[in-house]
């Protein structure tokens, strides 16, 4: 199922929880990924991979990826192989460093490509062009601990990665989605955080925890008053332009096209995620 709107919240659930896998099920995330990688220890993905067979026998209500153990890996080769044959959505590709990782793994599957290590985030652009990517999405803790950076409340040491990952996916006409954030008890700093990645350019976030899913989907997405303000403005132009004017002005504002553009696309992120 490919999503209906770029996912404001995307939860992992580790593949080797199948209480877990279920809950998940009646969740209000915009898209699962089933985790084969870092949430499974080596003995248990045997197990994580029958589970997500398993989950994928019936419909999910949204997009299940599967994020896949990297190339290289004693359990790269099964795990493709189980993403091919259970209907995901698409498979995450951990640690993607360079376009040919990408290549590579083009089984006809959407993509979702981590961006976790200096040499990504170098070459984002390149992988963001990659056909078959739809997603790039930045795993900070490993790019932190590679980068031998210090923990900072706004993530400051690790801005220019960040920003420069949503320019690759935005040049690219790609997804960007931000990184976990690791402390389930701090709603507050959670909730920070969301509204710098969507400062930032950033659709949605990645996330660890059920509670996070409505902070992300609140930072992520519209209010019934912004949806308000978008078709006030799109009303604002189309007056204008009916009277043969080239520009328009609301709330002693300035409005041309690209204005216009932005708030359609605010309607209809709104439309897709209220509907009823």
């Amino acid at each position: 199922m490919p999503p209906a709107h770029p996912p404001r919240s995307v939860l992992y659930v580790p593949g080797d929880k199948p209480r877990a896998i279920d809950k998940a099920r009646t969740l209000n995330a915009d898209a699962i990924i089933l985790d084969l990688e870092d949430a499974v220890a080596p003995e248990h993905k045997p197990a994580a991979r029958d589970h997500i067979c398993q989950a994928l026998q019936t419909p999910w209500p949204v997009p299940v990826l599967i994020r896949v153990n990297a190339q290289g890996t004693p359990w790269a080769h099964d795990d493709r192989e189980l993403a091919l044959t259970t209907g995901a959505s698409g498979i995450v590709l951990p640690k993607v460093e360079r376009a040919e990782d990408a290549h590579a793994l083009s089984l006809g599957l959407p993509l979702w490509a981590m961006i976790e290590t200096p040499q990504g985030v170098l070459n984002a652009p390149h992988i963001a062009a990659v056909p078959g990517v739809t997603t790039l999405i930045v795993g900070a803790n490993d790019l932190a601990r590679t980068l031998r950076t210090q923990p900072h409340p706004d993530r400051t040491p690790l801005l220019h990665a960040l920003s420069s990952v949503v320019l690759a996916a935005r040049a690219h006409g790609k997804t960007p989605l931000d990184a976990v954030y690791n402390d389930i008890r701090d709603d507050t700093g959670f909730t920070r955080e969301c509204q710098q990645g969507r400062a930032l350019g950033f659709s949605g976030k990645t996330l660890i925890h059920p509670g996070q899913i409505e902070p992300a989907n609140h930072a992520f997405g519209v209010t019934a008053t912004k949806a308000a303000e978008a078709q006030a403005l799109i009303d604002a132009w189309d007056a204008a332009r009916a009277e043969g004017k080239s520009i328009a002005t609301h709330q002693g504002a300035l409005v041309e096209q690209m204005h216009v553009d932005e708030a359609r696309e605010v309607l209809a992120l709104y439309s897709a995620t209220h509907r009823g």
